[in-house]
């Protein structure tokens, strides 16, 4: 017993519940803070947290190299510091998503554009100037590329959705044109390709006629898994990994996306609702594409991870 004048011991709490479950944009934050370069941060911050645009900038400015394009693993299937066009795309989809796709910093990476462009005034996938530095084995370097609608296409459709002139669009422009209009049969990232030239092209009737002849070859070709309860059913195309498939929003990012007509409103449920629910416990997304190295996947989830969200968010879905 205790001494006389001693407190009493106080009442036992019950055991604390369970704490309620964390919304989607919660469980990414804890993700990207735990694993993302100080980019996707920045990112992160400034389409979710109110962060502001100029530490995006900033941080997008390590990769920026003197000759106007971007290097240094910006986009992590390519290594080393050389500028490519691949980087200078994914960098040109950062100014753009914080609003800062113009002025001089655009006017440096068409300079850029200009000087690696193949003699048709398109891009090629990889610059040769990428040989002694690892790649990933599905990107290839070749001494002469040819040009390439899916490094082409993305630059070309963001330059003119931010109304950036200059003389190296034309010649681009031109061969996107040409290239998605003749296709016959592609592959889903040259569709997503394709697809962010129309959505952004100024010839807005070209633009449409154009999506609904590639959306009819899209279904054609089971390009899209449209049932993902079912993949099994659904092929992967030749050269990618397994289990590559890709689904509606891949297409549609966003619901004025030209490709959302190519998707009845029950598939692009299915479609998100599996988005939903690809997010891991540890609160990232997957990377479905081949992984060739550790390091590389570990820097490209963070980004999907981020493009989950805006596209979960961009279809009214609730991420917290």
């Amino acid at each position: 017993m205790p001494e006389t004048g001693a407190s009493p011991l106080p009442p036992t709490s019950p055991a604390p519940s369970a704490p309620p479950a964390r919304s989607p944009l919660f469980r990414a934050e804890q993700f990207v803070w735990l694993t993302a370069r100080v980019l996707e941060q920045r990112l992160f911050a400034h389409h979710f947290l109110n962060g502001d645009p100029d530490p995006v900038e900033t941080a997008l400015d390590a990769y920026r190299n003197e000759d106007g394009g971007y290097g240094h693993a910006l986009e992590p299937d390519l290594r080393g510091p050389v500028s490519q066009p691949l980087h200078t795309g994914h960098a040109l989809r950062v100014l753009d998503a914080i609003g800062r796709c113009g002025g001089q910093r655009v006017e440096r990476v068409c300079r850029y554009l200009t000087s690696v462009s193949t003699p048709d005034g398109a891009l090629p996938a990889v610059h040769p100037g990428q040989r002694g530095y690892p790649a990933a084995p599905f990107l290839p370097i070749v001494d002469d590329p040819p040009s390439d609608l899916l490094a082409t296409g993305p630059v070309v459709g963001l330059l003119h959705r931010n109304e950036v002139w200059h003389a190296w669009l034309f010649r681009a422009t031109d061969f996107c044109w040409q290239a998605v209009e003749s296709l016959e049969k592609s592959h889903p990232y040259e569709v997503e390709a394709a697809v962010a030239f129309l959505d952004a092209v100024p010839d807005r009737s070209r633009a449409e006629a154009a999506a609904d002849r590639l959306g009819r070859l899209v279904r054609e070709h089971r390009l899209a898994a449209l049932d993902p309860e079912r993949l099994a059913d659904h092929p992967v195309a030749p050269g990618y990994a397994p289990g590559e498939h890709h689904f509606p929003y891949d297409f549609a990012r966003t619901p004025q996306s030209l490709a959302r007509a190519w998707f009845t409103d029950d598939e692009m449920t299915r479609a998100l609702d599996h988005l939903e629910a690809e997010q891991r416990e540890d609160g990232g997304w997957p990377v479905r594409w081949r992984q060739w190295a550790p390091g590389t996947a570990l820097e490209a989830r963070p980004m999907v991870t981020i493009e989950a969200l805006r596209t979960l968010r961009a279809y009214g879905r609730f991420v917290g």
